[in-house]
């Protein structure tokens, strides 16, 4: 086989790849996502799909009330319900939680800030593996990253989700 056949394949290849991997990028109605335990406390998910349009104002009103929730509320909530003691005092020193509430599965990253100082050297590094632990038990993600940090935005630890 020449060179030039040998790139134009990988070529051929490279394209088939992309296009298969953008195609799935879109698919987020997947068969195992609608029957996940977590499906019922998420929006959109299977607990609402049997809801008519005769909700009305009642579902509105819960809707709203569960968007003014802050995600470190319902993170703590969460870990307050299902989590160990151990949980749930490290996540009693979480402040603020972003980028929990839209995930694709591709590529997922949160970040929890906390009252915890001295950086990783600090005092808040064994309890910022509980709090990625507890995360990862409150979101599921195919490829997600949770990065814990302390109340000057030092990073304390990590964790998959």
């Amino acid at each position: 086989m020449g060179m030039k056949t040998k790139i134009a394949l990988g070529a051929v290849v490279g394209i088939v790849v992309i296009g298969a991997v953008s195609a799935n990028a879109g698919d987020s109605d997947t068969a195992d996502k609608g029957t996940s335990a977590s499906a019922d406390r998420q929006p959109g998910g299977a607990k609402d799909a049997g809801t008519g349009a005769g909700a009305g104002k009642g579902k509105e009103k819960a809707e709203k009330a569960e968007k003014k929730v802050s995600q470190a509320e319902q993170f703590k909530a969460f870990v307050k319900e299902n989590g160990t003691a151990q949980e749930k005092e490290a996540v009693s020193h979480v402040t603020k939680v972003q980028g929990a509430d839209e995930q694709n599965d591709i590529l997922d990253a949160a970040d929890v800030y906390t009252d915890f100082t001295g950086g990783i050297m600090g005092e808040g590094t064994g309890p910022a593996k509980l709090i990625a632990s507890a995360f990862a038990d409150w979101k599921q993600s195919e490829n997600g990253l949770v990065t814990v940090y302390d109340a000057d935005g030092e990073l304390l630890g990590n964790g998959q989700f």
